[in-house]
């Protein structure tokens, strides 16, 4: 299998994304995520432009790595400046990381339009600032920012941009569609010309602004490129960069190409979330390979051709990137799909209550349940038709109280008595909200029997009005997404009183929780 290597810019590229602001424990976080996944080259930031990012290459100074080279990103140097007494240069220096990403201009129109320099001087700043590093004793990525439109512009100069940084040592020589506006076929045919003329090694960088960044990083590798830059989950500025989800899924399932160890390659899925999560940024269901959605199986004839070969409507086993294979089950679901979620309780093969259960569910989808992204709450309604609910708690009572004073903030206050083994148990919270308020309730008089209720955490709370006709005494759909250190549920509750459609579906994922830990432990 030929090598290829993996070069994340989720901290550099990544951080520029509109929305996302990473802290300083945050990049570090995920580069130690990304190194644990078998990146090769993690590019942690511009060490010039922030105290940040120089704070970061310190801390990975004293606790390095165990696999990827730390890179920081950094320009050639200005005009009319030696590139010895060029700041940006001293702070790459100064960072101390084994790698060095160099920035230069590869289009005349923004060398004489941006820089304001001759075509001359942009390729003295291009020779002179490689050759610094390279005598400073750094490897050097030379990052020929918008190649592809300089080589289509004026390709004898964009190629001179290219000489000058292989003649100064450049080990890298990568070429960036910075504008994203390339298609694949000709960044193949200019990453085969680059080829064949140079014998430093080629890599790619692609934006994607025109959706196709992965197919352009995945046409340059079949031009020679044998370094794949990207992000995590295509994070980046405009319309993102590559996702290096996608490319390595691609190259080494599809391709054949070696990119990570097996096992590696198992913990994609994991760190496309983790990514998300420390971003604060919502997950991408139907994201490829890595989504909640890339193996959830929603129609019934789906589900059916799903349980005879699972080739059937997959292109690859879930399993091969961490992820999981989902049946989902809604009014459009058969029997099959049903059947293939009854099989954990090994009632499958009652067809009478397959059937039931379909039905069932066809109704409450009727009267405004959703079950597709409330897994958690049709494990709780099979449990209860076939017979197999585990009472962990039954409520006696709950109620709500909301006050609000001129000019002051209003204030929740829920109070909840339950029985627990025929203890009562009552107890009062205060929240920002009536759901905050009741989950912190049914929260203390859960903990004491049930401790591992403190690992999980409301992860959304959505609320859509169902019959709006009805005006104010419409029907409400909520659906709660839950999480552990394990993974992420959800439920859905459905009433005219939306106090009490969140406590269906607030009940519901908290069983769920308790359940899963319960059957956990009686595994090992």
């Amino acid at each position: 299998m030929t090598k290829l290597v993996t070069y994340d810019t989720t901290l550099r590229d990544g951080a520029q994304t509109e929305g996302v602001s990473f802290s300083l424990d945050d990049k570090l976080l995920i580069a130690r995520r990304l190194d644990l996944l078998g990146i090769d080259y993690i590019e942690g930031g511009f060490p010039q432009s922030n105290a940040k990012d120089e704070a970061f290459f310190r801390e990975l100074k004293h606790q390095p790595l165990n696999h990827a080279r730390v890179t920081a990103f950094g320009m050639t140097r200005r005009a009319g400046t030696r590139a010895s007494d060029d700041a940006g240069l001293a702070a790459l220096v100064a960072g101390e990381t084994p790698a060095c990403a160099l920035v230069g201009k590869s289009w005349d129109f923004h060398v004489t339009g941006a820089l304001r320099v001759s075509l001359d001087e942009n390729l003295k700043m291009i020779a002179e600032s490689v050759g610094y590093l390279k005598s400073r004793g750094r490897e050097v990525l030379f990052d020929a920012e918008h190649f592809f439109d300089g080589h289509k512009a004026n390709p004898d100069y964009a190629m001179r941009c290219l000489q000058a940084a292989a003649e100064a040592g450049a080990d890298w020589l990568v070429l960036c569609d910075t504008n994203g506006g390339t298609l694949p076929q000709d960044i193949e045919a200019a990453v085969r010309e680059v080829r064949s003329r140079f014998s430093v090694p080629a890599g790619i960088h692609t934006h994607n602004d025109t959706s196709l960044a992965v197919a352009a990083s995945l046409a340059a590798v079949a031009g020679g490129a044998t370094q794949i830059q990207g992000t995590i989950n295509g994070l980046g500025e405009r319309c993102g960069n590559a996702d290096l989800c996608a490319c390595i899924a691609n190259l080494q399932l599809k391709l054949g190409y070696d990119l990570l160890p097996a096992e590696h390659l198992r913990r994609l899925t994991e760190t496309s979330r983790f990514v998300y999560e420390i971003a604060n940024l919502n997950l991408v269901p139907n994201q490829p390979y890595v989504g909640t959605s890339a193996f959830a199986h929603k129609g019934g004839m789906h589900a059916s051709a799903m349980a005879r070969d699972t080739r059937s409507y997959e292109h690859v086993t879930p399993d091969l990137v961490g992820n999981t294979r989902r049946i989902l089950i809604s009014e459009l679901a058969g029997a099959s799909n049903v059947a293939l979620k009854a099989r954990k309780f090994n009632v499958q093969d009652d067809k009478a209550l397959m059937a039931r259960l379909r039905d069932r569910v066809q109704q409450m989808e009727s009267e405004g349940y959703q079950f597709e992204a409330a897994e958690a709450s049709f494990e709780m309604l099979l449990r209860r038709e076939i017979g197999q609910q585990t009472r962990f708690f039954d409520l006696d009572n709950y109620h709500v109280n909301i006050y609000k004073d001129n000019g002051d903030q209003p204030v929740t206050v829920a109070t909840v008595k339950i029985s627990i083994n025929g203890r009562s148990e009552h107890h009062v919270a205060e929240g920002d909200g009536p759901v905050n308020a009741l989950d912190a309730a049914l929260r203390k008089a859960l903990l004491g029997d049930y401790p591992n209720l403190s690992q999980m955490h409301l992860a959304d709370y959505k609320v859509r009005v169902i019959n709006s006709q009805a005006a104010t005494a419409a029907r409400v759909r909520v659906t709660i997404e839950s999480k552990d250190q394990d993974e992420h549920w959800g439920s859905v509750g459905v009433s005219e009183n939306i106090i009490d459609a969140s406590w269906q579906a607030l009940t519901d994922s908290i069983e769920y929780k308790l359940l899963k830990d319960r059957e956990a432990a009686g595994k090992k």
